[in-house]
């Protein structure tokens, strides 16, 4: 049953989006048109980050060692290979869900349930692909900019891609206690937030305006992400004087 729930909401969801996407493939960030709503939730984001997010990720920091923090990432990164590997599949790029799929069986198996990354080490990279990524390719707009709560920057077209990603995580369906289900999911909210304190510092400094740095950035990566890394160009009409006729 759970399977069918899943399936029907991720259809609603795609469903839904037809009606409230833009037609560009990507939202222009020169035409927020819901930045106020967008730099006040910024605000209560960056509010709650400062009072539980950092200081808990700074904690967890210091007390486990890299290595441990680096296995927690490199086995919930094994579990969104799951994420990746669907995405691929709805995608048709079936050499690379080929290449996805050894990554899970090697890192699984040999990386003792993806606390090592082994795969990366025999040339098998690790993709970046989601349900947002999908839905793209599949020619939805992606709508306005949207600062969600507590997860930050997005789309209209990627909240409904967070939702089907969210379905089809290993986290959500692979056991049936929800204490073990969202203190995994807390585990690696921390663990990704505690991974940021390496190079947010470097970033303050450069921020003229934090909120448009980060809407700026976050649409260029995923204009990045739904082209492969191969965007196209933008279609730049200058005007040109005709040339004078010889007098």
């Amino acid at each position: 049953m759970n399977t069918f729930r899943h399936c029907f909401l991720a259809l609603a969801a795609a469903a839904l989006l037809t009606g409230c996407a833009s037609t560009t493939d990507l939202a222009d960030e020169d035409a927020d048109a819901l930045e106020s709503y967008n730099r006040a939730m910024f605000a209560f984001n960056d509010a709650v980050d400062k009072a539980v997010f950092k200081p808990v990720a700074k904690v967890y920091w210091r007390v486990l060692p890299e290595p441990v923090t680096d296995s927690v990432g490199n086995f919930f990164s094994n579990l969104n290979d799951v994420v990746v590997l669907a995405n691929d599949l709805l995608q048709f790029k079936l050499h690379q869900a080929a290449m996805d799929s050894s990554r899970i069986v090697f890192n699984t198996t040999f990386g003792l349930g993806g606390l090592f990354d082994v795969a990366t080490r025999m040339e098998l990279p690790k993709h970046r692909e989601d349900f947002g990524q999908t839905l793209g390719v599949w020619g939805f707009g992606a709508g306005p900019y949207l600062v969600l709560p507590l997860l930050g920057p997005s789309t209209v077209r990627d909240t409904f891609g967070v939702a089907g990603d969210f379905m089809i995580n290993p986290i959500d369906w692979a056991t049936d206690s929800e204490a073990v289900k969202w203190g995994l999911w807390g585990l690696n909210l921390i663990n990704r937030r505690a991974s940021l304190l390496r190079i947010e510092r470097a970033l303050v400094d450069e921020q003229i305006d934090p909120y448009s740095f980060q809407r700026s950035a976050y649409l260029q990566m995923r204009r990045n992400l739904i082209y492969d890394g191969n965007p196209p160009k933008p279609n730049l009409q200058l005007e040109t004087e005709p040339d004078n006729p010889v007098q």
